[in-house]
């Protein structure tokens, strides 16, 4: 009997992810099983769903658990309706096991109630270090909750260890977002200069910014400092904007007012996973705090201004800038990525840290194999 393997997605970002994994389950020895939760449902955040149903996926279930405020309180609210409705949806679907990836508020809520309610989970991208916000203590809590680890380096794999998983469990596969890249998945140059309406003789900045869950009061002033850094330049520029955390809409409010004063300016509620991975492979310089400048940008030897703690401990490659929350330091990063000529020779000889070669292969070869008993479910500390 094949095994029943549901996946949870809540946000464009992760699903980009996930979606080389679900293609290799869909097309293994299982049946594949999905609930559509989070930001994906929200049209002031792009109804990435259709993203989903563009790739021949279907919804079986849908969660509605988006914060409805920007208040830090409303996110912890949305665990807790998380929590219920994710638990009701897996009572119905009854999966053999629980797919997940990251560290965001619907995956904590998806690996909570499915442990309580004895589903194992499988967690991809478990043992990353990125020091800032909230992300980093809930990745580490849904790593001590769940059965199986999939971390996407080894150095992540050795911090799983030292928190007392046992070695058997873990896994490490590589990025799953990486597996796109290597075959090609990505929107052409051509296609992209006409549907964002490029100009290939002139620099081309990308801005994804997004709030610092312990920074909340300081969301608006830190994406101010970055787009007045930005504009000084009067660069084509694609703003996309950010997720749903706690100061999101704030920034949305910033963002859509310099959109309305900057005529090269040109701002996106979400971007298709092939055309953002195609941008990135154009651009000139990406601008912000998403981890996909950390990870997916140096397999496109792409410079990348990395803005503030958010990424802050990742393993990362020759071709990242850092700078503080300054408009002047994220200006004098710009302006190097562009033009610093022994900066842009060192991002050409980058390697990417997290590439390990067909991460949804291997998800899908250890699943296959995994067997569902008891001592998967009963995890022990192992000091």
């Amino acid at each position: 009997m094949n095994k029943k393997i549901c996946f949870i997605t809540g946000s464009r970002a992760e699903y980009g992810l996930l979606k080389p994994i679900m293609e290799e389950i869909r097309k293994g020895e299982f049946e594949l099983k999905l609930i559509v939760t989070g930001m994906h449902l929200s049209p002031q955040f792009g109804m990435t769903i259709d993203d989903i149903y563009r790739d021949g996926f279907k919804a079986d279930i849908k969660v509605e658990m988006t914060p409805k405020t920007d208040s830090q309180e409303a996110m912890a609210e949305s665990v807790g309706v998380g929590i219920i409705g994710l638990t009701k949806a897996l009572g119905n679907i009854k999966p053999d096991l629980v797919l997940i990836l990251g560290d965001r508020v619907e995956v904590l809520a998806g690996a909570i109630a499915s442990s309580y309610s004895n589903i194992p989970v499988a967690h991809i991208h478990g043992g990353d270090s990125a020091k800032a916000g909230l992300d980093e203590n809930t990745r580490h809590a849904i790593t001590k909750i769940s059965h199986i680890h999939f971390p996407a380096s080894k150095i992540s794999a050795e911090r799983i260890l030292r928190m007392g998983e046992e070695n058997w469990r873990i896994h490490v596969i590589g990025a799953p977002g990486l597996d796109d890249i290597s075959a090609g998945k990505f929107t052409s140059k051509d296609v992209l200069m006409k549907k964002y309406q490029l100009d290939q003789e002139r620099p081309i900045i990308m801005l994804v910014q997004h709030p610092v869950t312990t920074q909340v009061d300081q969301a608006s002033a830190q994406i101010i400092n970055t787009l007045e850094a930005v504009v000084s330049f009067g660069y084509q520029t694609i703003i996309i904007y950010p997720n749903s955390d706690a100061g999101s809409r704030n920034i949305i409010t910033i963002i859509e007012e310099y959109l309305r004063k900057y005529s090269f300016l040109k701002g996106y509620k979400s971007i298709s996973r092939p055309d953002y991975l195609g941008l990135l492979s154009i651009v000139s310089v990406l601008v912000g705090n998403s981890s996909s400048g950390i990870i997916e940008s140096s397999s496109f030897q792409l410079p990348v201004v990395d803005i503030g703690i958010r990424q802050e401990g990742r393993e990362q490659s020759l071709n990242i800038i850092h700078a503080d929350h300054e408009a002047l330091a994220i200006e004098e990063s710009i302006s190097k990525s562009l033009s610093d000529r022994a900066f842009l020779e060192k991002v050409k000889l980058c390697k990417n840290p997290y590439w390990y070669g067909g991460a949804g292969k291997k998800v899908a070869r250890v699943l296959s194999d995994l067997e569902i008993n008891d001592k998967l479910l009963q995890k022990k500390i192992t000091y």
